[in-house]
């Protein structure tokens, strides 16, 4: 399907999967070599990092472990610019390294809301991996020191990403038709 419909809004292809699969591939191969010998914990953000995360694990070779928190920022298609931790980390992170795996920073808000509260929990490090990042609309400064797809401010949807729980599950980002 080129074109569909969710909601109200129509969407058309615009990142393949076999690109997206590709950049997770390059993701990997960077983790795998400034991890190497080390056992990092991948900080999965639900919902939308989930179908990231679960690539990325597969092309990991090195030893990791996962956890998962949610946190959330967006009503339809904007954020509200209030972060609401709705799960937290249960596990201690103190002196491990950490790797926050993200679907997108937008505004970066609610990435520097998690490292904040991550810092306070004295890990040895902390890095962040996203699929996406729309660098025109960040409103803090955020180191993403793995990214898969710098793109513009367009609100896109697929590979974990919904719009208002709807679109998660296609294997492509589709960008919305205005």
């Amino acid at each position: 399907m080129s074109t569909i419909k969710i909601h109200n809004k129509q969407f058309r292809v615009s990142i393949t999967n076999q690109e997206i699969e590709d950049k997770i591939a390059s993701v990997a191969a960077n983790i795998n070599r400034d991890y190497k010998g080390k056992r990092p914990i991948l900080l999965a953000v639900l919902n939308g990092s989930f179908m990231f995360v679960a690539e990325l694990m597969k092309k990991l070779e090195i030893e990791c472990e996962i956890s998962f928190v949610k946190l959330s920022s967006y009503e339809g298609t904007s954020t509200t610019g209030k972060v609401r931790e709705l799960i937290g980390l249960n596990e201690s992170v103190k002196g491990r390294d950490i790797i926050i795996v993200e679907d997108i920073v937008d505004t970066g808000i609610t990435m520097q809301k998690m490292i904040e509260t991550l810092n306070e929990k004295e890990p040895a490090s902390l890095e962040i991996a996203s699929l996406f990042i729309k660098p025109t609309k960040l409103q803090v400064p955020i180191d993403i020191k793995y990214s898969a797809f710098a793109i513009s401010d367009r609100f896109i949807v697929g590979f974990g990403l919904d719009y208002d729980g709807l679109g998660r599950n296609l294997p492509d980002i589709y960008d919305a038709v205005e």
